[in-house]
């Protein structure tokens, strides 16, 4: 899957439906929570929404409540792919996207697609650049050596170590 079709994609697989309804199908020994259950699921799959840009990820779903949550590529530290058993029978995988916020969990967990593991490298190449834009940005001018001044310096200091440590060895005694 190229990156064009990644930026493309909105609504989750309909697999995730059959994933939501099994895992209800999970509850129905407690029958008087399985309607509940079932509405739930149904609501978040028909109002899930997905958005990749060029800034990040943008995610809503909810019809009482509406959530949405954004991610900027910069923002993200790590990015882990899950599939439990169901999700693998059908094929289907999470794509949880960690922040510098302090919390434990994912802050916005993307399900639903059959191509999960492009969706993450996807995610990889975008949060490297971002963070390569924002390091070339980031310095002011002057602050930072050129690197072949830089260069130069610490092969100065490499030099001066092993004199430092040829004397030190000259002085040591001999031993007896």
């Amino acid at each position: 899957m190229t990156d064009e079709e990644i930026l493309k994609l909105e609504r989750p697989h309909r697999d995730l439906w059959k994933l939501y309804l099994i895992r209800s199908l999970m509850v129905l020994p407690v029958i008087p929570v399985f309607p509940f259950v079932l509405l739930v699921h149904w609501f978040r799959y028909h109002t899930l929404r997905y958005r990749f840009d060029g800034e990040g990820i943008h995610c809503s779903w909810g019809l009482l409540i509406r959530q949405e949550v954004n991610v900027a590529y910069s923002r993200m530290q790590d990015i882990h792919l899950t599939s439990g058993i169901l999700q693998r029978w059908l094929g289907l995988a999470d794509v949880q996207i960690q922040t510098a916020s302090g919390n434990a969990s994912a802050e916005l967990t993307i399900e639903g697609f059959k191509n999960s593991a492009e969706i993450r490298d996807f995610l990889y190449r975008r949060m490297r650049g971002a963070r390569a834009e924002a390091g070339a940005a980031a310095p002011p001018s002057g602050t930072v050596p050129a690197t072949r001044e830089l260069t130069d310096v610490l092969a100065q200091v490499r030099d001066e170590l092993r004199a430092t440590r040829a004397a030190l060895e000259r002085l040591r005694p001999p031993p007896s």
